[in-house]
């Protein structure tokens, strides 16, 4: 059902009835709802909407407690009203107001809200808080001198827009990412308005509006038509004239709140408090006007209202009140009877026993989910406990489940019957993802000085995009510049052979000197080292694939509670894994499965999933870990999430007295234990189990060489789950698929708390307030500094500022046994701080770690950065990262672009794979070792891919083919490929000009989308593409787009180059004459075509080339055309 049946049912409610009465009625000033809970308020609101629209004719305004508050009312009400009516009225400050830090994406939501009021437009819900309501907002001439209209098929002359868009404050770029930037490309005007969280694209005729669309930020393409705009300035840099927000509402606005001196009193401590010291020296200002104007801006009485004033406001207004008390006595009271969501801890034996009670008494329930998949797995543990419980599944959830007396209805959620944190999301965050977008992109562009690698010759620096004379006409090259200044031009069709060179951060490689062959010999070294190292791994693999092992039953009504039972919402890659590790344990074939993810994406999951089916089976299972900090936590783990099922686990490490150790090996021997977790220990000779069944090892690649050995014997018949969470290339994984069975994990989970984060300066002030505000709730703080040397200064520092922290210090030069003390002392609350450099132990999860400091935070990459920010948030708590650094007008542009990117995105979305780059790097050099990570080093990342996947295919073309026949019978016959590629060269203008696409770092990177194309659908996307974004494409582009065709045509036929040049092509055939290519059918519509057509073709042998000339070829049109006609002759036949 949908949740607007909710809606209906509740319409017809007759204290709904009664309250919607009260309204229209318009003399009772102050009405009471009495008895609601939950989320009860956001459906009987939107239920007064549907059964009395004339009510809505006027704006409500609902102010909540505070901002998260605020959020989930706001998620509710867009949960059944859609997003077109429902506003969200934030505070434009980022955090607490005193620190005075503004928010782009904040200032948007407002601006939308207040351009709406203004323009009277209703029906209209505005969720808000005290802290954004005290905010004074423009008076509303300002804001209709500040305000441009714009409608499709009005006159008006672009260079006009333009000044207007000046004169407002907008910036011009090349491409629109932020609010307040515009572009202008031909007729084209790219727009970014504060009052809409998409960007406008308008689209002009001479000089008429053609149409107006919006636009996402991260494509650039175009999302819906739109007839009329509005577009806006900032608006929070008028100091002067601001009035209160409840002077611009219209006088017939209806306020609903909880408690009206409750809001009256936060803002008169908001008002109090002011702006702190710290937020004026943020905002260095250069000159003494600009020095003044700060100060206005954060002077208290010119930005905010007092409680009073407020309350003042407010009292001019109708008002519903919904908490638990009238503020002063009402005129009307509506009475509700509701009971909020019992609270079931995942326990399900009280679940049915409630659901019984509640369906004894006739009344109906309602499951409310965001997935079917979660009231589907209701479904299923409830038929499989046979209760005979039947409830009616909502596809829409809301905050907060209730029970309703009168209706005899239980609306209750899944997120709290299973236990789940749940996230709103709110308009802002559509508004941030510029930022992003602007920073992923600019470490996939070119920038001049980069260093690129090119396949023939070697890594070199980037030299710009140039035109130079080629004939009678300009083509456009990229320029690389080699050792002692030599200079390669590469065209842009062979853009595929150059790519960034990406080593290890910091240092900068070698460039390659010309001629010389060292990079060819280079190449080499690494195929044969590669071939090595996959041998193995292929061979050890055929093996197995010829034992047998033991096939798990299917799994019971236990296995589905237990999955039911997890904290988060699965995600599609963790459902995936979980669905092939268990399918591998049911057959007979011993699994090996690795599956890689990135810290906390619910690896260990999987694995106690796997465990426990295993246990079902009383089969045993060993868990096997690095170090014993992560034996103790698994340990924890495992036992926390297994506690109601009938399995026993343990472990065994040096942790363990002699006494305890004896007693689980002898538990063990007589098959008491299920599921053990261990060092290295786990396969010793005094360790005897009863009856294996599942070995499950994680972080395989910080095991020493023996300990692999005696693993690698151990595996032939025993089911193996290997964890690893060093992210794995993609490439790696596909050219790998042969040798292991991989499961990747590579989105995050929802619904975990996003992160607040939020740049600082570093000062005593902040380090203790977050350090306070952590052990006020008594979680633990980790500290990160990148220097060893002041560690002992900071650990004065918080001692002196916060006297009873307990400080803990943690880096890689201690010795072992030392660090690992310190981190189990930190793992059972002994300290509250650890004081460390970057991290000390990867793998660590202390979910009672919440906050993280980061000092120095400008120095670290964006996925360090990201990496150690996913060390906190992993439990149902609010987590906070504070990155110190500089002031922001100290930092280079791009560290403080990183810092924003961060700031503004809490939560991490699968953008970050690019930054995670680096990170892939690195698993590379774990996984084959590490003299490949030297190669690497010299062949830049990419290239290395390049060689590994080619080393991979020979091995299977030549020393495994018994193996691989059965992929090779798929379909590969002799008409294969015969070149790797074929390059193109011609004089005829191909390029896309500077006046359609500016920014040649922009070109650049659509001439290496264009490289990359293979096939005519992607080539009409990039296409439509293109016109939605520049306009109509000239023709030398459209020459540029027809390359891709004839590269591909020609790949086919054979050629390995084709040449345009005054009016003719030549085709130049594979150059080994021994070459199987001459047998081809390719070969053979070549030689047919020709003689078909003796006056245009001729054969030529030129220095051992073989070519064949065509004339009358005039565009690349003409040649693609040509090509395609010799690929639909009838082949001679040459193997007779």
């Amino acid at each position: 059902m949908e949740i607007q049946g909710l809606q209906a049912l509740y319409a017809g409610h007759k204290s709904v009835k009664a309250l919607v009465k009260a309204l229209q009625d318009g003399s009772a000033r102050t009405i009471f709802a009495e008895g609601l809970c939950a989320s009860a308020a956001p459906l009987l609101f939107s239920s007064v909407a549907a059964a009395c629209p004339q009510v809505m004719a006027c704006p409500y305004v609902f102010v909540l407690d505070d901002a998260e508050e605020a959020g989930y009312f706001y998620h509710d009400l867009t949960q059944i009203l859609g997003e077109q009516e429902v506003f969200y009225f934030p505070s434009s400050f980022r955090r607490a107001v005193k620190f005075g830090q503004r928010d782009a994406a904040n200032e948007i939501l407002r601006t939308e809200v207040i351009s709406r009021l203004s323009a009277g437009h209703r029906p209209l819900f505005v969720v808000t808080y005290p802290e954004a309501v005290m905010e004074k907002v423009v008076s509303r001439q300002k804001l209709n001198e500040q305000t441009l209209r714009l409608r499709a098929g009005e006159r008006v002359d672009i260079t006009f827009v333009e000044e207007t868009l000046r004169a407002f404050g907008f910036r011009r770029v090349d491409y629109v990412y932020e609010p307040g930037q515009f572009a202008v490309r031909g007729s084209i005007l790219d727009v970014f308005s504060f009052s809409s969280e998409w960007p406008y694209r308008v689209d002009f005729f001479g000089d008429e509006v053609d149409s107006i669309r919006t636009f996402e930020v991260q494509t650039q393409l175009s999302r819906d038509k739109q007839e009329e705009i509005v577009i806006v300035p900032e608006l929070a840099g008028y100091v002067q004239g601001k009035v209160p927000f409840t002077d611009f509402l219209p006088p017939e606005t209806v306020l609903v709140m909880k408690d009206l001196f409750f809001l009256r009193d936060v803002a008169d401590r908001v008002y109090a408090d002011g702006f702190s010291a710290q937020a004026l020296m943020d905002e260095q200002a250069r000159t003494e006007m600009e020095e003044a104007e700060r100060h206005e801006k954060l002077r208290a009485d010119l930005m905010l209202v007092d409680g009073s004033a407020l309350m003042k406001g407010m009292l001019d207004f109708r008002r519903v009140e919904v908490g638990n008390k009238p503020s002063a006595t009402p005129q009307a009271t509506v009475r509700f009877h509701l009971t909020a969501q019992p609270i079931f801890h995942k326990n399900f034996e009280l679940v049915t026993r409630t659901f019984h009670e509640y369906l004894e008494k006739g009344y109906t329930l309602y499951i409310l989910a965001d997935s079917a998949k979660q009231t589907d797995r209701l479904a299923s543990i409830f038929t499989e406990q046979a209760s005979g419980i039947g409830f009616i599944p909502v596809d829409r959830t809301l905050h907060a489940g209730f029970a309703d007396d009168d209706l005899k209805a239980c609306f209750f959620t899944d997120h709290q019957i299973f236990d789940r944190f749940h996230k709103y999301n709110l308009r802002s965050d559509k508004a941030r993802s510029g930022k992003v977008a602007l920073s992923l992109k600019e470490l996939q562009e070119f920038n001049i000085g980069d260093y690129v690698v090119h396949v023939d010759h070697g890594v070199g620096k980037f030299g710009g995009l140039v035109r130079i004379p080629n004939g009678d006409t300009m083509q456009e090259v990229i320029k690389i510049i080699y050792q002692n200044d030599d200079v390669v031009f590469v065209s842009i069709h062979s853009l595929h052979k150059v790519s960034k060179y990406r080593g290890k951060e910091g240092e900068p490689p070698r460039l390659n000197k010309l001629g010389t062959g060292a990079w060819e010999r280079l190449k080499e070294r690494t195929k044969t080292k590669i071939k090595d190292i996959a041998r193995d791994l292929i061979k050890l693999y055929s093996l197995r694939r010829q034992e047998k092992g033991f096939a798990f039953s299917p799994d019971s009504f236990m296995q589905h509670e237990l999955e039911a039972s997890f904290l988060y919402e699965d995600t599609p890659d963790q459902l995936r894994a979980t669905q092939e590790v268990k399918a591998d344990m049911e057959r007979a074939r011993p699994m090996d499965r690795l599956v890689c993810g990135d810290v906390g994406f619910g690896k260990t999951e999987v694995a106690v999933r796997a465990a426990f089916k295993a246990a079902c089976d009383s089969k045993q299972v060993a868990v096997m870990v690095p170090t014993t900090v992560l034996a103790f936590q698994h340990y924890q783990t495992f036992r926390n999430r297994l506690k109601n099922f009938p399995v026993r686990v343990d472990y065994l490490s040096r942790a363990r007295t002699a006494r305890q150790t004896t007693q689980v090996l002898k538990d063990l021997a007589d098959g008491k234990i299920d599921i053990l977790v261990g060092t290295h220990k786990l396969i010793s000779k005094t360790v005897k189990w009863k009856d294996l069944g599942l070995l499950i090892i994680d972080e395989e690649q910080k095991f020493g060489v023996s300990t692999k050995e005696k693993l690698r014997t151990m595996k032939t018949n025993v089911d193996t789950l290997t964890m690893s969470a060093t992210p794995i290339p993609r490439t790696l994984q596909f050219s790998l698929m042969g040798a292991r069975d991989m499961s990747v994990m590579r989105t995050p989970p929802p619904n975990r708390y996003p992160v607040h984060t939020e740049v600082d300066t570093y000062g005593h002030e902040v380090i203790a307030e977050a350090i306070n505000f952590e052990m006020s709730r008594n979680g633990q703080v980790f500290f990160v500094n990148d220097r060893i040397s002041n560690l002992p200064e900071i650990a004065n520092l918080i001692h002196k500022y916060v006297p009873d922290c307990r400080v803990a210090i943690g880096h890689g030069q201690m010795p072992p046994d030392e660090l690992e003390q310190v981190i189990m002392g930190f793992i059972n609350y002994d300290y509250d701080v650890l004081l460390s450099t970057t991290i000390v132990e990867n793998g660590i999860d202390i979910s009672n770690a919440n906050t993280i400091i980061i000092n120095d935070a400008h120095r670290f990459g964006l996925s360090d950065l990201h990496q150690m920010r996913g060390r906190v948030g992993r439990s149902n708590r609010k987590a906070f990262c504070y990155l110190l650094a500089p002031p922001k007008s100290l930092l280079k542009p791009d560290a403080r672009r990183r810092l924003e990117a961060l700031e503004n995105f809490s939560e991490l979305g699968s953008g970050f794979n690019l930054a995670m780059q680096d990170l892939d790097i690195r698993g590379a050099g774990n996984l084959l070792g590490a003299e490949q990570s030297g190669f690497m080093e010299d062949l830049g990342y990419e290239m290395y891919q390049k060689i590994l996947s080619q080393a991979v295919t020979e091995l299977k073309n030549d020393e495994f083919q018994d193996i691989y026949a059965d992929e090779m019978a798929a379909g590969r016959d002799i008409s294969g490929e015969f070149v790797d590629d074929c390059a193109v060269e011609s004089d005829l203008e191909m390029y896309f000009p500077d006046t359609y696409v500016p920014g040649s770092s922009e070109r650049m990177l659509l001439y290496r989308e264009l490289d990359n194309i293979t096939d005519d659908r992607e080539l009409d996307a990039y296409r439509q593409r293109l016109i939605d974004r520049f306009g109509p494409i000239p023709h030398e582009g459209e020459e540029l787009m027809q390359v891709v065709a004839l590269r591909r045509l020609g790949k086919r036929l054979g050629f390995e180059k084709i040449i345009l040049r005054q009016g003719r092509m030549t085709l130049q055939f594979v150059g080994n004459p021994d070459s199987v290519y001459y047998k081809s059918t390719a070969f053979g519509k070549a030689i047919n075509y020709m003689a078909a057509n003796p006056r245009r073709c001729e054969l030529k042998e030129v220095k051992g080339r073989r070519l064949m000339h065509v004339a009358q070829i005039a565009t690349v049109g003409d040649a693609v055309a040509l090509l395609r006609e010799i690929d639909s002759q009838t082949p001679t036949s040459f193997n007779a």
